[in-house]
C-alpha cells in the first residue's frame, strides 16, 4: 500500500507546538490518517520529495513562510506540485499549501488587502460547490479557522472557486479532478485557534483588531474538518476505508 505524504512546509511556533503538537499531528488527527502509513517530508529543511507515483496522495501544510519570498525549497515544491497534477495525484493544500498550489499552477499570491484574517470566520459556499464531488452537501455557510496575511489574489486559469469569506474570495479552490486547497485551516482545533490568537494579540491590536472579541468568537468547526476527512476517505487515505 502506498504511503500518504504530508509535505511539511513549516512548523508551529514553539509554545504552540509544546502544548498542542505540530502540523503533521493535526493533519493526521483531522483527516483520520493511519500513523503507520504516513510519510512526512520537511521541504523547508531540504528533504527531497518522492516521485508522485510512489505515494497515494499528499497533504501540504501551512507555514510562517511567504510564497512571495520565492525561497528555493518553496519553488522546488511548486515544481513537484505541477508534476503531481500531471499525474493526477490526490492533493489537498492548506493555507501556505493552498497559496503554493495556486502559485504553482499560474495564480497570483500576495498580501491580503486590508491586512491579516484571523479567527473563526464564516465561509460562504458558492454555486459551484453543489456540483463538486467533495464540496457537495456543504451548507451555504459554515465556520472555519483562519490565520493568514497572504492570500490567493487571482486563482489559476481553469480553477473553480468553491467558497469564500467576507475578506477572502478564494477560501476553497478546485484545480482538477483530484486537487483541492483551502485558505482556512480544517486541521485546527478550537484550542489551536485560540493559541494563535494569543500569540498574535499585539499584532492584532496594532492593526486595529480586537483580539478579545476574536478570542470569544472561536468555536468548533466540524464542517470544515469534515471536508478534510471527505478528501482522505474519498481517496482511501484514511482509516475509515
Amino acid at each position: 500500500m502506498k504511503p500518504v505524504l504530508i509535505i511539511r512546509t513549516g512548523r508551529a511556533p514553539d509554545a504552540i507546538r509544546a502544548r498542542h503538537g505540530d502540523f503533521p499531528h493535526w493533519f493526521r488527527l483531522g483527516a483520520l490518517l493511519p500513523p503507520q502509513r504516513l510519510h512526512i517530508v520537511d521541504v523547508g529543511a531540504g528533504d527531497a520529495l518522492p516521485a508522485p507515483g510512489t505515494v497515494a496522495g499528499a497533504l501540504i501544510t501551512g507555514s510562517a513562510a511567504m510564497v512571495t519570498e520565492r525561497a528555493a525549497w518553496s519553488e522546488r515544491t511548486a515544481g513537484w506540485i505541477r508534476d503531481a497534477m500531471d499525474a493526477e495525484l490526490p492533493l489537498f493544500g492548506v493555507c501556505f499549501g493552498h497559496q503554493l498550489m495556486a502559485h504553482a499552477l499560474g495564480g497570483r499570491v500576495d498580501y491580503l488587502p486590508g491586512g491579516r484574517e484571523i479567527g473563526t470566520r464564516a465561509i460562504e459556499t458558492l454555486d459551484a460547490a453543489t456540483r463538486d464531488p467533495l464540496a457537495t452537501g456543504l451548507p451555504t455557510s459554515f465556520r472555519a479557522h483562519t490565520t493568514h496575511e497572504q492570500s490567493v489574489l487571482e486563482a489559476p486559469s481553469g480553477a473553480t472557486v468553491l467558497a469564500r469569506s467576507a475578506r477572502d474570495p478564494h477560501q476553497l479552490l478546485r484545480y482538477g479532478p483530484n486537487a483541492l486547497s483551502t485558505q482556512f485551516h480544517p486541521e485546527f482545533s478550537a484550542d489551536v485557534m485560540r493559541a494563535y490568537i494569543r500569540r498574535k494579540c499585539s499584532d492584532m491590536r496594532r492593526e486595529g483588531a480586537d483580539p478579545q472579541r476574536c478570542f470569544r468568537e472561536v468555536a468548533a468547526t466540524p464542517i470544515a474538518r469534515r471536508l478534510l476527512q471527505r478528501f482522505a476517505g474519498h481517496y482511501g487515505l484514511s482509516r475509515q476505508r
